[in-house]
């Protein structure tokens, strides 16, 4: 059995020498209600960058505590049952999933997957078709205020990432005409616009950002899908239309800073977002709780129909 152990503190970029890995043993047997598994999946996210502070900043996220195991989103098969709905070869998932090779967990906090909803790719499970999807669909839905018909125009920032690129895609699906990225590097821009049904795509590395999203977005932002916060989201939300609308999903280039969360606009910024009547609203997916099981056969819906595209 392999675990992860992590620290880190409030400011600072995470090193190497802030995991350590471990070689243990667990119990032989297990108890009633519990499971073993063994580990297919975890996913690496953003917001863990939080949890390796003190204080995460937010209440629905705990701190990963020193010298003990890490965990997330994980997927395995169970090796083991003596739980009543579980049995042997069933894969199953956990929003907090150790990261261990083989773990003994309590088979009531677990949930069965059902691999034929994703074409038998089950990782999907930890992106598309979990939390990264739910992020999307919900953040869009609930704070978009999409409309078919309307000639809307998205802009999403992080537009190459797990959620960003799922956010473009159901941006589209749910009525905007047009959906712009922003991305890092020429190879992301051009698997949005070829792969992903992205209109245009910016490399924000490159040449004047402001500039090409006036020319890409000639009527202005009416969605600005938000992952990144910064001076990125400055740029967009300068060209934002009246009464349009920021999904603030993440705001990763200030993770490794010491600043609340959503981080305050500059004055000029928040001028333009008062006198434009622009909402930015931090939203919650597991605030969702009612909508999550549509929410996820649709999204299971749009993968096998090939209306989402998953790298």
């Amino acid at each position: 059995l392999f675990d992860f152990k992590i620290i880190l503190g409030k400011n600072g970029v995470p090193v190497a020498e802030n995991f350590r890995l471990e070689q243990s043993t667990i119990a032989d047997t297990i108890q009633a209600g519990q499971v073993r598994v063994r580990t297919l999946y975890l996913s690496v996210d953003p917001y863990m960058r939080c949890r390796m502070n003190e204080d995460t900043g937010s209440d629905y996220l705990l701190p990963w505590q020193l010298s003990e195991v890490a965990d997330g989103g994980g997927i395995g098969v169970v090796e083991e049952s003596k739980h009543d709905n579980l049995a042997k070869g069933d894969f199953v998932t956990s929003f907090n999933w150790p990261w261990q090779t083989v773990a003994i967990l309590d088979g009531s906090l677990l949930q069965k997957l059902v691999p034929q909803l994703v074409n038998g790719r089950l990782s999907y499970f930890l992106g598309a078709a979990g939390i990264t999807g739910l992020t999307a669909l919900l953040g869009i839905k609930e704070k978009g205020h999409m409309a078919v018909g309307a000639n809307q125009t998205m802009v999403v920032s992080g537009a190459a990432g797990a959620c960003g690129s799922l956010a473009g895609q159901i941006g589209r699906l749910e009525g905007c005409s047009r959906v712009v990225g922003i991305a890092g590097t020429d190879e992301k821009c051009s698997i949005l616009v070829q792969e992903m049904g992205f209109d245009a795509a910016i490399n924000y590395k490159k040449g004047d950002v402001a500039e090409q999203l006036r020319e890409l977005c000639p009527g202005g932002v009416d969605v600005y899908f938000d992952n990144v916060g910064g001076d990125i989201s400055d740029t967009v939300i300068s060209q934002m239309n009246q009464n349009s609308h920021i999904i603030l999903c993440g705001q990763i280039s200030q993770y490794n800073k010491d600043v609340p969360y959503p981080p305050p606009l500059p004055p000029d910024i928040e001028k333009i977002q008062k006198e434009r009547n622009i909402t930015r609203e931090r939203f919650l997916v597991l605030n969702y709780i009612d909508k999550q099981e549509a929410s996820i056969l649709q999204l299971c819906q749009w993968i096998q129909e090939g209306k989402l595209k998953v790298r």
